[in-house]
């Protein structure tokens, strides 16, 4: 009967399996044994079932106790991860924290200040999304993230705050065995616009702003992966982030090249909330990580523009 289960019950059965005796149970919950003995005898009567064969000299599960003390368990562990969860929310932790990453920032210092996050706050809930171009800052807007990862092209939204973390460097680069590779550089505006361009599109809005576009014959893509996957599979060229493509440059399965013109700038990659709904106390606290972090890992943030902005 479930009415008449209480958790006291269910720790004073696991105790008993665990001490081997009611004795035992008895003075590591500083009770007496008698209390230890009654207290099972109710959670057997109320339940139906035999819990403990009490014929040899200390009680012994039966078939039956052995299943319901592992179920115990699992119930007394759900009960200290809702209290943990209740103490923290009570204390300020956020009960969920949303963070939506750009595909374009570079991976490796987000997580290793998410597992230090995770250690700092081990019952917070994450959910992370990793987001096409435009998408971070959406959702954000919609509620379900509490902190964008993200390129910030041009001002700062006067809603939004942020925090910069680093900048992205974008080079040109097509596949080895592309017509473009063995072309000299500098490579002209004319010659690149006679090859298919790989442009990287807003997941939501096709028409929407694209950067660096140049050839007249292009191939949109809302995925940066699978944008790779095709660049290095030869059907076209495109600006990439410099640390996605590194690795293949140094494998010979991409060659950069350089255009007769300026190079394009880099981007700012930016943490950014909403100002109305800024983050609790577990997202104020990765704030403030991701920014060291970043910064250790020699990302190129200058002292002028490191904090938060527009405040």
């Amino acid at each position: 009967m479930i009415g008449a289960l209480t958790l006291d019950q269910l720790r004073v059965l696991v105790t008993v399996t665990e001490t081997g005796s009611f004795s035992a149970a008895g003075r590591k919950l500083r009770r007496v044994q008698s209390a230890i003995s009654q207290t099972v005898k109710a959670l057997e009567e109320t339940q139906g079932v035999i819990l403990f064969d009490r014929s040899g000299r200390t009680p012994r599960l039966t078939d039956a106790g052995r299943t319901l003390v592992r179920e115990a368990r699992l119930v007394l562990e759900q009960t200290s991860q809702f209290e943990a969860v209740a103490e923290g929310i009570a204390s300020g932790l956020e009960p969920e924290l949303g963070i939506a990453l750009d595909g374009m920032c570079p991976t490796p210092p987000v997580m290793a200040s998410l597992q230090r996050l995770r250690a700092r706050y081990p019952t917070l809930a994450v959910s992370l999304f990793t987001e096409g171009l435009g998408a971070a800052e959406r959702r954000l807007r919609s509620g379900a993230a509490r902190i964008a990862i993200t390129l910030v092209i041009g001002q700062t939204p006067p809603d939004l705050q942020a925090v910069k973390l680093t900048e992205v460097t974008l080079i040109p680069v097509v596949a080895a065995s592309h017509r473009l590779a063995a072309e000299p550089s500098p490579v002209s505006r004319r010659r690149l616009r006679e090859h298919v361009q790989l442009v990287l599109s807003d997941p939501v809005d096709a028409s929407g702003p694209s950067y660096s576009v140049i050839s007249p014959t292009i191939w949109r893509f809302v995925d940066l992966g699978r944008r790779l996957d095709f660049l290095l599979a030869g059907f076209g060229w495109c600006t990439m982030p410099s640390h996605l493509v590194a690795p293949h440059i140094a494998s010979g399965a991409l060659v950069p090249f350089v255009l007769d013109e300026p190079p394009v700038p880099a981007l700012p990659v930016f943490a950014v909330f909403e100002r109305s709904h800024p983050p609790g106390r577990a997202g104020r606290w990765l704030l403030e990580d991701l920014e060291a972090e970043f910064a250790a890992a020699g990302a190129a943030v200058g002292s002028s523009d490191s904090g938060y902005l527009g405040a």
